[in-house]
């Protein structure tokens, strides 16, 4: 498919600072539908090193809280300031059940690639996640899962990659859509899989650090039959 607006970024400096999938590929493609104009408040939730909110802030004119527990906001300044968009984009340090913001401050809220840590309780999105969005606002998240649920257990050729807690985060689009639908505070506006899911892994594991080697032959395992990644996009009641 072709994403014109990622394909800008040098390969170099996405590959320093990825940290799954590349995540302003899948960004990119959640943004078809996503209303983003100049001058917006964008929450950017578990940015990770902030590619994601330097996307936001380069290719929308938005102003990006880029929020991470992971990476300190520092080392996200830094990256920040060495792209120029010190003044669009601010970082914090937060933990993703202690936000600093005002309730209705954003107009919209992201997250990629990290909801799944969070996001699987079942009261997450309404305590925490669609607070800080303004009634209206759009709330947009993609996480790694599954094409379907494992119901007779990890395949056997997965068991060897399987870690004890990807059984809590990594679900089916039914699953999370049914999740969301339980909540008052948002109305969903779809929930489907992202065609990106090959080259933005391709993209990973194309990097040089163990936790991407340590991938390969996990993709290499699953072959195309089991793994997905799953958009959901809802507004703010």
């Amino acid at each position: 498919m072709a994403l014109k607006k990622s394909s800008k970024y040098g390969t170099d400096f996405l590959k320093e600072n990825m940290m799954g999938p590349n995540s302003i590929k899948i960004l990119e493609e959640m943004a078809e539908s996503l209303k983003i104009e100049k001058g917006m408040r964008i929450l950017d939730l578990g940015c990770g090193r902030a590619l994601t909110s330097i996307f936001l802030a380069k290719e929308y004119d938005v102003t990006v809280f880029a929020t991470d527990l992971w990476i300190s906001a520092t080392e996200n300044y830094e990256r920040i300031r060495s792209m120029g968009l010190e003044d669009k984009i601010i970082p914090i340090h937060a933990e993703a059940h202690d936000l600093p913001f005002a309730n209705e401050y954003f107009d919209l809220a992201i997250c990629v690639d990290a909801y799944h840590y969070f996001g699987i309780e079942e009261n997450y999105l309404t305590d925490h996640f669609a607070p800080p969005v303004k009634k209206g606002g759009q709330i947009a998240v993609a996480v790694p899962g599954l094409k379907k649920e494992f119901t007779d257990g990890v395949p056997a050729e997965l068991q060897p990659y399987w870690i004890e807690d990807m059984s809590l985060t990594l679900h089916s689009r039914d699953w999370w859509y049914d999740l969301w639908k339980k909540s008052d505070s948002v109305s969903i506006q779809e929930c489907k899989e992202l065609n990106c899911l090959e080259d933005a892994w391709q993209d990973w594991l194309s990097c040089d650090n163990d936790y991407a080697r340590r991938d390969i032959g996990m993709m290499e395992a699953e072959g195309g039959n089991y793994y997905n990644l799953v958009s959901i996009i809802a507004t703010k009641s």
